[in-house]
């Protein structure tokens, strides 16, 4: 559907994840280009990352409490946007656009949320790559979006953050100009996506011993699991596990040759970056989700369970204990090299 008018507000409800955050990014770029005299806000989990990308003219934190979504609902309610743009799947995110008073509400007819779209996008079937899912929508606003199209992340210049990155990396024993290949421990999907510690640490030790740096990365929940991963490496492994925060997290990866993590946020972050990555795929498709990007490569065994989309897996974790170190190491020699 092409629309005859273009709007003036745009308030684009973003997904909670970020992975998908990142996935938006084409969807984002080519709404700013259609539309450049609109206002554009981008609300989400992860929306202030977005700042310095050039996507919108305003970014918010979308609050976890009801109470504050309440009071952010109140602050757009007068202004009444123009349209809310619902990347985010869920009957809350269309019932908030429904609260904030916006006049059209553009999204997939998901969640049972039907009643409070004005503009239905039939979701795509059979499913198509996240990225090409959001292309779906802003080409149903009438806004043009490359074919498979690769999200890119811009790093703007930032002293300050860059010499906190310095110290992180000094901290953690990395002095300047390591190849460092960092191996995120972590996912906020579920233990299903999880590679092994034992494997994560055998992969550790065979880079330690032919010259590269790893670093161990991930949360403050992942720190038991650095604790397991060293023991199983035997050799001195940095960490910078629950030691960084997200608004460095791009800088930091920048800083990698190569990233190994499960189907996680991180991994979509390095490959936009232009980090080379190593993804490994389990419980999830890598079809639907796969990070995008030259020097993005995927292990996934397709075993008789897999894609299950379980978050935890109820038998003995075949798809990802059958990954091996030595072909992932393979894969990180080659894209170092």
């Amino acid at each position: 559907m092409i629309v005859d008018h273009q709007p003036r507000s745009i308030v684009v409800r973003m997904p909670n994840w970020l992975g998908d955050t990142v996935m938006a990014l084409p969807a984002l770029a080519a709404l700013r280009g259609a539309r450049p005299e609109a206002r554009i806000t981008v609300m989400g989990r992860w929306a202030p990352l977005l700042s310095g990308q050039g996507v919108a003219d305003i970014v918010l934190s979308y609050p976890p409490r009801l109470r504050d979504r309440l009071h952010v609902a109140r602050s757009l309610r007068p202004e009444r946007p123009d349209l809310a743009l619902l990347l985010a799947n869920s009957l809350e995110a269309a019932l908030a656009a429904w609260n904030w008073g916006a006049k059209r509400r553009l999204g997939f007819d998901t969640d049972g949320r039907r009643w409070l779209l004005t503009d239905i996008v039939p979701r795509p079937w059979p499913r198509l790559h996240q990225t090409d899912e959001y292309a779906v929508l802003l080409r149903a606003e009438g806004v043009p979006v490359p074919d498979n199209a690769s999200p890119a992340w811009r790093l703007p210049l930032h002293r300050s953050s860059d010499a906190e990155v310095d110290a992180l990396l000094e901290t953690a024993g990395i002095p300047p100009e390591t190849r460092v290949v960092g191996l995120h421990l972590g996912t906020a999907f579920g233990p299903s996506k999880l590679w092994p510690p034992e494997s994560f640490g055998r992969l550790a030790a065979r880079l330690a011993g032919d010259g590269l740096r790893p670093l161990l990365l991930g949360s403050l929940e992942d720190r038991h699991t650095a604790l397991a991963v060293a023991a199983a490496a035997s050799v001195p492994l940095p960490s910078l596990v629950g030691r960084d925060r997200p608004a460095l997290l791009p800088r930091l990866l920048a800083r990698l040759r190569c990233l190994v993590s499960a189907d996680t946020g991180v991994a979509h972050l390095a490959a936009a970056l232009g980090v080379p990555t190593v993804t490994l795929f389990g419980p999830t498709d890598p079809r639907l989700t796969a990070p995008r990007a030259k020097a993005a490569r995927v292990l996934f065994r397709q075993v008789a369970c897999s894609p299950c989309f379980l978050t935890d897996c109820p038998i003995d974790h075949i798809c990802l204990r059958g990954i091996d170190p030595a072909e992932v190491e393979a894969h990180v020699r080659d894209a170092v090299a």
